[in-house]
């Protein structure tokens, strides 16, 4: 009863596919069904997914922010007012910092979603976090390893630190799944593919090595990776497309782009190819094992912790291309008891990462926070 009296701001930067924008369109999507009243506050215009949110049922206002400071506090002020918003939350720490600039010596509380880790930040970047972490009135984090880390090195307060996993929204899968115990003839061509933007966080060129390794042994593949190339980063996308070229991997290897057919990609994978440096979660990880797919990923502490040690996935040695193909050739002679052991995989993501389990935590998380005083 409290929720749905309650109102609550969702402060966002651009509206391009990414994981953070993907899970807020999800709990867009579901709010209304799930007890949950909400807007949207962005600050740029012209992303990819910007229709898809301005159609997700939750009203979408847009408040640019350029070099005045003061329209900017004063416009959103106004709006805060006008919807009568108990709650801010910000998905970035810059909105959570000028959601706190804005709205001091008002009632409104601040709630920030840490996404990401601090690692290869800018000066002002990490000032601002520094800043921030201690002036919200709760923090959420995507992973119990990546509370861990920020506690202990910020020395927050434990009380306004939580984690909420994030979730999926199973039904864009379920409309494309199909029976995996099918796909076990070894010698048709193996797809294969990964999903992720390439953007530092990722190490996809650990996977072009391993796919490399893979051709030499005689497996016969075609890779895709769905992911935008990052306009900030772009030398990360460059290395892994100038590694395939120069090893002759571009008839076996595709790069897709940035898609919104998600779904449809991992329907046709035989297996999910992962390689993270330090990833929050990975959420199209888990939209492959929802999916009933094999999944191989490295050994990082997040992903260690969202697989139950390996029990609901592959692990391999962290940049070791050469363990990776260790465990593939292996997955290879047993697939058939693989692709039925990723069966129960799948059930266990979906009872645990759904979309109605993050919102249902959620609203824990504001009504605690709404409650204090």
């Amino acid at each position: 009863f409290l929720i749905k009296k309650m109102k609550v701001a969702y402060l966002l930067g651009s509206l391009n596919r990414g994981g953070t924008e993907t899970l807020v369109l999800d709990v867009f999507r579901k709010a209304s069904a799930n007890g949950l009243n909400l807007i949207g506050i962005y600050r740029k215009k012209g992303g990819n997914l910007e229709k898809e949110f301005q159609e997700s049922g939750v009203p979408m206002i847009f408040v640019p922010f350029g070099k005045n400071l003061f329209a900017y506090c004063r416009q959103l002020r106004k709006i805060i007012q006008q919807h009568n918003v108990h709650i801010l939350h910000a998905q970035q720490p810059l909105d959570a910092f000028l959601a706190w600039l804005c709205l001091r010596r008002t009632n409104k509380k601040i709630i920030l979603t840490v996404h990401g880790y601090d690692f290869n930040q800018s000066f002002w970047s990490a000032k601002i976090l520094q800043f921030i972490l201690h002036h919200t009135d709760g923090n959420i984090f995507v992973s119990e390893s990546q509370k861990r880390y920020y506690q202990q090195k910020y020395h927050l307060k434990p009380e306004k630190q939580k984690t909420v996993y994030n979730g999926i929204s199973f039904d864009k899968l379920d409309a494309v799944k199909t029976d995996r115990t099918k796909k076990t003839n070894s010698s048709e061509l193996l797809k294969l593919g990964s999903v992720g933007n390439f953007v530092s966080g990722r190490s996809q060129i650990v996977i072009c090595r391993f796919l490399n390794l893979l051709k030499k042994e005689g497996v016969a593949f075609d890779f895709v990776f769905a992911g935008a190339k990052s306009k900030s980063e772009p030398w990360l996308f460059d290395e892994c497309y100038r590694y395939c070229e120069e090893n002759n991997l571009l008839d076996n290897v595709h790069f897709l782009g940035s898609r919104s057919d998600i779904p449809e990609i991992l329907n046709t994978l035989d297996a999910f190819i992962y390689s993270t440096d330090h990833d929050t979660f990975g959420i199209a990880l888990v939209e492959a094992v929802a999916m009933g797919i094999p999944v191989f990923v490295n050994d990082w502490e997040v992903m260690k912790e969202i697989t139950q040690n390996g029990k609901f996935a592959t692990l391999y040695k962290s940049r070791d291309e050469y363990d990776l193909l260790k465990k593939f050739l292996l997955f290879l002679q047993n697939r058939e008891i693989n692709i039925l052991q990723a069966r129960e995989a799948s059930a266990y993501v979906r009872e645990n990462f759904s979309i109605e389990n993050h919102i249902r935590q959620l609203k824990q998380v504001y009504e605690t926070v709404d409650s204090d005083e």
